[in-house]
């Protein structure tokens, strides 16, 4: 298993979106993929992702997911039916997209970390780095867009339920990025569940009523705890 300083092959970049997601047959309409950027066709793509993304959370923030239809949403966008589901497979993509850049960036960070950094040095510095920012995706952010964001998304079943299916690609990007044999694949499944417990741990708190200032310091010590239990497991110890 690569879990050491030397770098494990680098993961491949996503496909432009045409309307399928570009993985095997019996999973191509699984996945929304925004397109990469680049010519101007690409563009209005990813500006209609968004668009469409940015009207149906609005509506679901205001009526709640489960009683606003597929075909509501095309009609506050201006698009069809057929051409919605073009974009996003399903209903919950619509809310996930916002999820989509970050599905690889567990497997971006190994692979593009300094020749001298173990994967779990990147990704400790990584998540440290995201407290600091307060983002969103760490869990630490009582930003009320955010907090409401994430209400939806913690307190509808279907939502959650579609959230494991992003997070289990996440976990075979990782996998591949660092090695992509049975131990990698063992390694990345415990990080990605690290990485969700820690972020659910935080939003918890914060949706309690606690400020991210006041729960940053606990989040760190957190943090810290979990990658030094994964390094522990994970790396290899040295010889006495």
């Amino acid at each position: 298993m690569v879990m050491s300083g030397e770098k494990a092959g680098s993961t491949t970049e996503n496909d432009p979106g045409n309307g399928d997601d570009g993985q095997t047959a019996g999973h191509a309409r699984q996945r929304p993929r925004a397109p990469a950027p680049g010519g101007l066709r690409e563009r209005k793509k990813q500006l209609t992702y968004q668009a469409v993304s940015e009207a149906a959370i609005a509506m679901f923030l205001e009526r709640g997911f489960d009683k606003v239809s597929v075909a509501e949403v095309a009609a506050a966008a201006d698009i069809s039916k057929p051409t919605l589901f073009r974009y996003f497979p399903a209903k919950e993509d619509l809310v996930l997209h916002r999820f989509a850049d970050h599905e690889d960036e567990p497997a971006r960070v190994v692979a593009g970390r300094p020749p001298a950094d173990s994967p779990l040095d990147a990704l400790r510095r990584h998540f440290l780095d995201g407290l600091d920012r307060r983002d969103p995706v760490t869990g630490l952010c009582d930003a009320p867009e955010v907090l409401a964001f994430l209400r939806l998304l913690y307190g509808t079943p279907s939502l959650v339920a579609r959230m494991y299916a992003y997070q289990g690609r996440s976990e075979t990007a990782l996998a591949r990025a660092l090695g992509g044999g049975p131990p990698e694949r063992l390694a990345a499944g415990q990080i990605i569940a690290v990485l969700r417990i820690l972020a659910l741990d935080n939003w918890r708190r914060i949706d309690a009523g606690e400020s991210a200032d006041r729960v940053y310091p606990g989040a760190v010590q957190a943090a810290e705890q979990a990658f030094a239990q994964l390094r522990a497991g994970l790396e290899p110890q040295p010889r006495r």
